[in-house]
């Protein structure tokens, strides 16, 4: 009898060998590796130079690529260079190359100025050029090679997110044998507004490649079965969508169901009661006067997170009187992200002109408005900042899930501090205790915000108790077993 998916990941060969030469049962494939170049000054604490990346999604696969013997595939962040398979901390690497063009038309281009936009509501204008698409479909076949070349017969493949859409079907195409899983970490968005796409009949047959298409949230599972009976003609039933062959017949069946991403909560947990950390939060409170009240705000500087809508509300608040620079500071921590693309340079230049006209008309010598950080911070850091701050301000205008939101949630292991937060984010149909705003209301965000503010200890016990139960049930390892499960259960049933 043929081996489950599950089965597969559970063993491991005990011979290791070199990864240009194997072929794996189990394979991840995103569009960055799970591992970072050092730089030359830690490159010593790591004999081959390079390092694990502090995602969550490495943080969730890395243990199970371990478990499996499995192989990692995606490009290792350096363009103009090409790299053979190598091995690092237990993983199996499989490196894709990209050039210089590449990343200017199928990263920048097609997958951040296209799709990010699109699959976000068109927050911003998407743009849509045919070379950029070319250089899609050309990176996407570059991806699938290298799955089809390393995979084992019957093997499981797991593709993650929005630039890597098309690699289902190709390899479907290629490997009928093997066993494929899609996830989408962002949105999809509603067939009116994914019409716009050119390609979007070859995107909806790149995604029924997959045995199993996963999404953050239900509405966005039934916005792609949409699209599949708009556009490709497809028959659905429940959750199960009928995908027919080049002669009309039906080829199998992929299903398209939730499957919210979470956290590493026992990590952020364990972070939260170490002494050093507790002793840093209690710093930045120091080093900010020691205000009555906390508020934060954790992005990547991108166009989807509202950060203007917050940063005005909480102008205003201020304007108003409701809040004053003595008692109540903004905490902004603003990642860079992407910053060769046009809209997100202009986004920084708005976004530091308007905390600069905030802490002009309101600091004084003793006190910051806001205090901006337009830095990646290392996640021990992030906690010391979950521990300080009395009110988390998560005001996106779209988003997949938002596991800023969850790391909050599981830093206060003390069951204080108050979550306000987009309902327009995956988290928000998981984290009902929190105050739920719409971001785009500026006099309910500020009402929101003073609510929090205020919020009576019993009442921030109660929702915070509540969100923490939410999310220890469902951390990071419960969403990839979950989603991996659901996909053997898919080959259980076509074997009887």
């Amino acid at each position: 009898m043929q081996e489950t998916a599950s089965e597969k990941i559970e063993t491991a060969p005990e011979n290791r060998q070199p990864p240009e030469a194997k072929k794996f049962d189990f394979m991840v494939v995103s569009n960055r590796l799970p591992v970072d170049r050092c730089s030359s000054d830690d490159a010593e604490n790591d004999d081959d130079g390079w390092r694990r990346s502090p995602g969550g999604l490495v943080t969730a696969l890395a243990p199970l690529m371990m478990k499996a013997d499995g192989a990692w595939v995606g490009w290792h962040g350096a363009p103009d260079e090409e790299l053979e398979p190598f091995s690092h901390d237990g993983i199996d690497i499989i490196p894709v190359a990209l050039s210089t063009n590449d990343v200017e038309l199928y990263y920048e281009g097609f997958s951040n100025a296209t799709l990010w936009p699109l699959y976000h509501d068109v927050v911003a204008p998407p743009e849509f050029h045919r070379a950029w698409w070319d250089s899609y479909r050309r990176v996407n076949r570059r991806f699938a090679d290298a799955v089809i070349e390393h995979a084992a017969p019957d093997a499981t493949i797991w593709v993650q997110d929005y630039q890597l859409q098309l690699v289902p079907n190709m390899l479907r195409q290629s490997r009928p044998d093997l066993r494929i899983g899609f996830f989408n970490h962002i949105p999809f968005p509603a067939p009116e507004i994914f019409a716009q796409l050119p390609w979007r009949r070859a995107i909806i047959e790149g995604l029924l490649g997959a045995d199993l298409i996963g999404f953050q949230r239900p509405s966005d599972a039934a916005n792609f079965m949409r699209s599949a009976r708009r556009f490709v003609g497809a028959s659905i039933k429940q959750q199960q969508i009928q995908v027919k062959g080049p002669e009309g017949e039906v080829s199998h069946v992929a299903r398209a169901q939730a499957f919210p991403i979470s956290i590493a909560v026992d990590q952020i947990s364990e972070l939260a009661h170490r002494p050093d950390i507790i002793e840093r939060a209690r710093q930045i409170r120091q080093d900010l006067g020691n205000p009555k009240t906390i508020l934060l705000g954790v992005d990547r500087l991108d166009y989807t997170k509202g950060i203007g809508h917050r940063l005005k509300a909480f102008e205003e608040l201020l304007k108003e009187g409701r809040l004053t620079v003595e008692d109540a500071t903004l905490i902004q921590v603003a990642s860079p992200s992407r910053e060769r693309v046009q809209q997100y340079r202009l986004l920084r230049e708005e976004i530091e002109g308007t905390v600069g006209h905030i802490n002009g008309s309101y600091d004084t010598i003793q006190n910051t408005a806001v205090r901006y950080l337009h830095h990646n911070y290392p996640i021990e850091e992030m906690v010391a900042l979950y521990l300080a701050a009395d009110v988390m301000l998560v005001t996106a205008l779209r988003d997949g899930m938002n596991l800023v939101a969850k790391e909050y949630v599981a830093a206060r292991t003390n069951d204080t501090g108050a979550l306000v937060l987009s309902e327009f984010t995956g988290a928000a149909d998981q984290l009902k205790q929190a105050l739920l705003i719409n971001p785009h209301d500026i006099d309910g965000l500020k009402g929101t915000i003073m609510r929090a503010v205020h919020l009576p200890a019993n009442e921030s016990r109660r929702r915070m108790r509540s969100m923490r139960k939410e999310i220890l049930e469902h951390d990071v390892d419960h969403w990839s077993a979950g989603f991996l499960a659901a996909l053997a259960e898919g080959e259980l049933g076509d074997d009887s």
